[in-house]
This record gives structure tokens, sequence and C-alpha cells, in this order.
């Protein structure tokens, strides 16, 4: 699978990664215009429910998102998402049944996906090596860990309490792996998967660990556009199993690899967000990250 670049000529800059504080006055801003974009606020009103002036959150905002705020106003709306929908829904059809990468991708990033063997799934990474790492990111703090063979995780962390859990679950899921601290490794991953030019950063590989249905379902994510979106059940359907897109929803939820495996990209049929393992303000906010 080889992404088809396409140019970009007004490719935002990204939110410098020393100032973690940006994805937080962000989220708050995309809730608050979320919560009352039938009453159409005001920039000032916007600003006002996060504490800052007009002028830095036009900037701020329009750093990071590329967009300005009243932009990003008109397009949260329900019927946006469906028209999204729409928009996309015959390209998306006919990549995923020619089985063909999306010429809409913007970028030259390739992921390759690798399921663990029977017997590493029950050693519970036996043999492995990880390394792993929090670092900031645009989208908030994330924890990332990686094998020789590839990504195995990539999990966003607002709180303490929420690092000390993701750790808890990683060293219980990967008991059988040796697993050693790595900051600066987490940093090099996460400057690939965050680079202000895509076209030029290294292809990415991930590991993953799941029964077969669920590494089917991310099999299938893989081929979703970036800037796109399709539903659960489009996803059921590419699979051969329309009746399973309940299925299809668990195994998305159950995706420990955020951004590379874009379970952000998947909607419910009526438009409206659906789920998502790190908060429906950070769905938003990476489908804005990413957006043409």
């Amino acid at each position: 699978m080889k992404p088809t670049a396409t140019a970009h000529s007004t490719k935002r800059d990204l939110p410098d990664p020393e100032e973690p504080g940006d994805y937080q006055r962000i989220a708050r801003a995309i809730e608050f215009i979320r919560r009352h974009a039938a009453s159409q606020p005001s920039l000032e009103q916007i600003a006002a429910a996060i504490d800052l002036s007009p002028f830095h959150l036009q900037r701020l905002f329009s750093r990071w998102a590329g967009i300005s705020p009243k932009r990003f106003l008109q397009a949260v709306t329900v019927e946006h998402a469906k028209e999204r929908l729409r928009q996309r829904a015959d390209v998306l059809t006919a990549t995923l049944d020619t089985g063909l990468s999306s010429p809409g991708r913007l970028h030259d990033l390739f992921v390759a996906m690798e399921a663990m063997t029977p017997g590493e799934f029950k050693e519970h990474g036996g043999g492995l090596v990880i390394r792993h790492g929090f670092c900031p990111t645009p989208l908030g703090i994330c924890f990332v860990a990686t094998t020789d063979r590839g990504i195995c995780a990539l999990e966003f962390a607002d709180s303490a309490s929420a690092r000390e859990e993701i750790m808890a679950r990683f060293r219980s899921e990967w008991s059988g792996a040796r697993q050693l601290e790595d900051s600066a490794a987490a940093a090099k991953i996460i400057g690939q998967v965050f680079a202000r030019n895509a076209r030029s950063a290294q292809p990415l590989s991930v590991l993953v660990r799941g029964t077969n249905f669920q590494v089917q379902v991310w099999r299938a994510l893989l081929d979703i556009p970036r800037g796109g979106a399709t539903t659960y059940l489009e996803v059921a359907r590419h699979m051969g199993r329309p009746s399973a897109h309940r299925a299809v929803a668990s195994a998305i939820a159950a995706n420990r690899v955020g951004i590379l495996i874009p379970c952000h990209r998947v909607l419910r049929r009526d438009g409206q967000l659906g789920g998502y393992r790190w908060g429906e303000t950070r769905k938003v906010a990476a489908l804005l990250w990413e957006a043409p």
C-alpha cells in the first residue's frame, strides 16, 4: 500500500512540541465551539471562554489547525459530517474495493502492519524488546512503545492517573517482553508521525496484538484516506461482513495504536462522531489536524 502524494502548498506549521499547553487550549476551544455551535458564538465569546484574547486565540488556533475558529465553527455541525461522508463515499468505496491506497492522501507516509504470531500472543510478547516513553505531540501527551518490528502502542494520556493506567495495562499485556524506558526513541517516533514534511519521513511499521478479526478491521482502517471519513457499517461491508458492524466498532475501540491506525476517521452512519478511546474532543482535533 503506497499512498500517492498530492501537492499541499498551504500545509500548516505544527505547534511547538515544547508547548504542551497548546493542545489543552485548543481542546477547550473545540469543546466550546461544539457545545455552542447552534448559537454561532463570536471569536470574542470563544476567547473569553478559554481565557485568551481574541487576537491570541485567532493566532493560536490558526497556527495549530490551519484554519480560523470561525471556519472551524462552520465545519463542526452534524450536517458537515454527513456532507463529508456523502462527498467521499464513492471515492472511499472504490479505494477499498480495489485495495488501492487513496489518491487523496496528502503525504507519502507508508504504514505497514504486522500481527503477532499466536506464540507471541500467548507469551505476551515473549522474546521482544520494547522501548517506550511519554512525550508531547500536537494532540497532547502520548505514550509510545516500539519494537524492532514496529510500533506497538501510541496512546494519549492527559493526566498522571491516565499515564499510570496506561503503564499498568502495558506491563500486563506485554509482560513477556523486555521493557525499557527510552524517551529518545519515543520522541524519534513522534517526530516521524507528526512530521512537518511527512513526505520526507521514513516508512513506519506497526506491530499489533489482537484477534484475527481485530487485525482484519485494523488493516481495513489503513485504507481510509487521510482527511477522509467512513462509517462502521462501510468498514464491515468492505470486510464482507455487513451484519458485523457492532463487532467492527468493538474492534476499532480496542485499537491501541492511535493516529497510525486511523480509528478517528470512522463515524456513525448518521454522521455523529461516535466514541473514541481518547475522547471525542481529541477525535475532532485529529480530524482537524490532518484535514486538507
